[in-house]
């Protein structure tokens, strides 16, 4: 176990989150698994760290227990458990407390665990003994990680945009993903695991031996066709104990969208014709863009009919892009 203390002026949050504690309780869960499976045309790949269910609420369930013993030990202590569940500088405390180091993708290493690890952080109104700051940078003269990076969001070492990265876009952004971005995007359903597998420091991480951070059925990879016909409450019930909820049903058909259209399959024409007629316009564009890249009249077809229907703007552009030139 990792402890900083005293180390709360050194932030400014709000004070809701820290006031009256003293201590931050720092700690990391390795979620190392076994190699991804390839995905095949029609299959979406997914992070590892979605691959099971919710990492929060196993990592809450640790947290209480702590957080119990904690206050058998000091009985007038307040206590409060953090699992991206507030304002916190995750990263920055970690390193601060000894837990590793931010490497060029900007990620925290740990030279043991590799970055294959989650973050959460135990506050207490107690002081606790801390250990000191990893201040060595152990990446050295590597490039991996920039080299790999599928669409040069890691501009330079150490500084990631945000508005290139996979993983923020395929998960955060709500919105069409840019022109220039889908293409990069390859078969990458939810998240990148890019950075990190090409990291040396993740040869040596360890297998975990958390069940819940394993594949939970299908999801390593995803068969993407199926999910053009499910409805919201078959989604819901599928995804919601999983982190890919956090991009809701359209999100993901958007995404599935994009993978389809970079891996073009006959099996998924018909899915992405009735993604092209769905509710959300969002996943509508979408479908629009990748059913372009399906040769043959049947896909001209059905791009000119839902543009002979089509009201929103932004998928009225995309469906244009079908049109033969006059």
């Amino acid at each position: 176990m990792h402890y900083l203390a005293d180390r709360a002026a050194a932030y400014e949050h709000p004070k809701h989150i820290l006031d009256g504690a003293r201590s931050i309780l720092m700690l990391a869960a390795n979620y190392h698994g076994d190699p991804p499976t390839a995905a095949r045309n029609g299959q979406g790949r997914i992070s590892r760290y979605a691959w099971g269910t919710d990492y929060h609420d196993s990592l809450r369930r640790r947290l209480r227990v702590l957080a119990d013993f904690h206050r058998e030990l000091t009985p007038r202590a307040a206590v409060r458990g953090v699992v991206d569940t507030a304002p916190l500088l995750e990263r920055e405390f970690a390193q601060l407390a000894g837990l590793g180091w931010i490497g060029k993708n900007t990620l925290l290493l740990n030279r043991q665990l590799g970055s294959w690890i989650f973050l959460a952080a135990l506050l207490s109104s107690e002081p606790l003994k801390y250990d000191g700051p990893v201040n060595s940078n152990y990446c050295g003269t590597c490039r991996a990680c920039l080299e790999a990076c599928p669409t040069g969001a890691l501009v330079e070492p150490y500084r990631l945009d945000a508005r290139r990265c996979i993983s923020y876009l395929t998960i955060e952004l709500r919105g069409p993903v840019p022109e220039a971005i889908r293409e990069p995007m390859g078969d990458w359903l939810f998240g990148c695991d890019v950075c990190q597998e090409v990291c040396p420091w993740n040869r040596r991480s360890p297998m975990s031996l958390e069940s819940a951070f394993r594949p939970d059925g299908d999801g390593n990879p995803v068969d993407l066709s199926d999910l053009f016909f499910w409805d919201e409450e078959t989604f819901r019930q599928r995804f919601r104990p999983s982190p890919l909820w956090r991009a809701r049903r359209r999100g993901i058909l958007r995404n599935a969208a994009v993978v389809l259209g970079n891996r073009p399959s006959p099996s998924a024409f018909s899915a992405l014709v009735r993604g092209l007629n769905d509710v959300e316009p969002l996943v509508r564009g979408a479908c629009a863009w990748a059913l372009l890249r399906y040769d043959g009249n049947q896909a001209r077809s059905a791009l000119a009919d839902r543009l002979s229907v089509e009201e929103d703007p932004e998928v009225r552009r995309e469906l244009r892009r079908g049109q033969s030139p006059k």
